[in-house]
């Protein structure tokens, strides 16, 4: 999920209104006409039930995005114009694995050599020989078997990386025979987080770039911010929406917390770039890594999509520690 893995981002790539999945992306669009719309119905479902930790000689060259699973084949493909997660070699981020099918294990996290081209299918060849992360049974946030719940743990990407590459994931079940495998598209290029190349309904296609370090402020300045909700699509027993936050004030802003309740029970059931919990009818958002720190007049955006009938419009706060 972060950085996002081919079916992830396609899948919020192609959130629509009617509660289809209608890929804009053109890559994302290829791998569905190829391997057919459940294959992002089950985004988190890239797996081989008989792999046991097997690698090299097991998944053939060419097939190591699928992990060599037909029902995801589309995802082999070798193009340009996958969604990207922009970042910066040697930054300390969160990473976050989805927690869909919660079981006790090992991930391992590799990177492409500086001799790979996103212009042939990825083969093991074309990855370093060491996994520059390895985690096990790492803590986990929201609820297994939803589409925001995951896992999350911090990591320092590698160094010495510039331009494309991708983050190859395994996720090797220490209970049973069972791994999932993983490509994520990156760009090091000193972004922190942002991702490009989705298109309308999965989430902003150029999240906010705000600096990830608190901007020059003026002495004596005030902090604040506003939350501004709009509804951006319905159907028969959901809707999708967005909240901007805006730094109202004249000092720059180092995180943000926004609250609204709904009127008619609706509940939220996958939420991008922001963190949320749910009591009852109320609803908390924070920011992530990459939308905190906001100068005077910036903003940052999270969408999300929720269940039930959305009735007039809440009215959200927001607080800036």
């Amino acid at each position: 999920m972060v950085p996002g893995s081919r079916t992830y981002l396609c899948w919020r790539d192609g959130l629509s209104p009617t509660g289809q999945i209608i890929p804009n992306n053109p890559a994302c669009a290829a791998a569905v006409a190829q391997s057919g719309a459940n294959s992002l119905y089950n985004w988190f479902s890239v797996l081989r039930s008989d792999a046991g930790g097997r690698t090299v000689g097991y998944i053939p060259d060419g097939q190591l995005c699928s992990g060599g699973n037909t029902s995801f084949s589309g995802y082999d493909l070798a193009r340009t114009d996958w969604p990207l997660t922009h970042l910066t070699a040697g930054a300390t981020m969160e990473f976050r694995y989805s927690n869909w099918a919660h079981h006790p294990g090992t991930f391992y996290f590799y990177v492409t050599r500086d001799s790979w081209s996103p212009t042939r299918p990825l083969a093991w060849s074309d990855l370093e020989s060491e996994p520059f992360l390895t985690v096990t049974n790492p803590p986990q946030r929201g609820s297994v078997g939803s589409n925001d719940g995951h896992y999350y743990f911090t990591g320092r990407l590698p160094s010495n990386k510039s331009g494309r590459h991708i983050i190859y994931s395994r996720w090797v079940r220490s209970d049973s025979q069972e791994n999932f495998f993983g490509c994520s598209d990156v760009v090091f290029d000193g972004g922190n987080g942002e991702v490009t190349g989705i298109g309308p309904g999965g989430g902003p296609s150029n999240p906010p770039t705000t600096p990830p370090t608190t901007p020059p402020t003026t002495p004596g300045g005030s902090a604040a911010c506003t939350a501004t909700y709009r509804l951006t699509g319905s159907w028969s027993g959901g809707f999708q929406a967005e909240v901007t936050v805006r730094n109202s004030g004249t000092t720059a802003i180092n995180g943000w917390t926004t609250r609204w309740t709904f009127a008619n029970g609706e509940t939220i059931g996958s939420l991008w770039n922001g963190e949320h919990s749910q009591s009852g009818n109320t609803v908390t958002v924070r920011n992530v890594a990459h939308n905190g720190s906001l100068a005077p007049g910036a903003s940052a955006t999270f969408g999300f999509v929720g269940s039930g009938t959305s009735g007039t419009a809440p009215t959200p706060t927001c607080t800036s520690p």
